[in-house]
């Protein structure tokens, strides 16, 4: 059975969704069956694959809303391992919609019930909120990875995310755990990036990882190539950056 894992910081422009797409490809690539949930709106971990939002035939609105199966939206990548439930803007709808639906914080957990047993990952890319999506995705993980960029603001909000985590353990999922802290945006020649780095280990102890993820222009450029970044340039930063960052993932499974 897969294990399922939010990635999440409701601060957008953190490095949540780069994080989904690089992870999730460098574990595929190590040989683990892997499945990202793309449920933010915007699409971009679903465009970050390569995939033509317009061409998509059932994405997770109509797995949420429409009852389409899970496994009927599904879409097998080109990259090892490596599958993708796409979104679409349909989606930025959706929280009205469930709204009247019956046991609404668990649709997502009910539908990947489907298919949990066909991966040994499932990575739910959330929206940069604490929306009825979000809820639902904490809902259905087993535990939840914070990317924090190391700048000013980076601890902003993170008390309101720990409790609302607080709250979904109490009423819906007592099992959810903090996975990790990974630091994103990394320069080790500013005093700022040590600084942030200090606060979040002192805010997150003996969960942040060694690895961090440093700023990288290809780390930037291989969404709009539709590509991860370890298939755009093998040899870059951000390539290595992630590589290192899944084996460090994988070691503590």
């Amino acid at each position: 059975m897969a294990k399922t894992i939010s990635v999440i910081n409701q601060k957008g422009g953190v490095g949540k969704t780069t994080t989904a797409v690089n992870l999730s490809a460098a574990v595929g690539a190590m040989g683990k069956k892997v499945l990202l949930v793309d449920i933010d709106p915007q699409g971009n971990s679903t465009s970050g694959y390569g995939i033509n939002k317009r061409e998509i035939q059932n994405s997770t609105y109509d797995m949420l809303i429409n009852s389409v199966k899970a496994s009927q939206a599904v879409i097998k990548t080109k990259f090892k391992n490596v599958d993708l439930l796409p979104s679409d803007i349909n989606l930025a709808g959706a929280e009205v919609e469930m709204i009247g639906i019956n046991r609404r914080e668990s649709l997502v957990k009910m539908a990947l019930a489907e298919i949990w047993d066909a991966y040994d990952f499932i990575f739910l890319d959330c929206p940069p909120s604490l929306g009825l999506i979000t809820i639902n995705a904490l809902c259905a993980s087993d535990t939840f990875l914070v990317p924090i960029q190391c700048e000013y603001y980076a601890l902003e909000g993170l008390a309101q995310l720990m409790a609302t985590v607080r709250q979904i353990k109490r009423l819906y999922n007592p099992q959810l755990e903090l996975e990790g802290v990974l630091l994103t945006m990394y320069d080790g020649r500013l005093n700022l990036t040590a600084q942030v780095a200090d606060e979040v280990k002192r805010f997150f102890p003996k969960k942040v990882y060694s690895s961090a993820i440093p700023r990288n222009v290809r780390l930037s450029e291989a969404p709009s190539f539709g590509e991860p970044v370890m298939y755009y340039d093998r040899s870059s930063k951000g390539a290595v950056a992630y590589e290192n960052f899944a084996k460090e993932f994988l070691k503590k499974q």
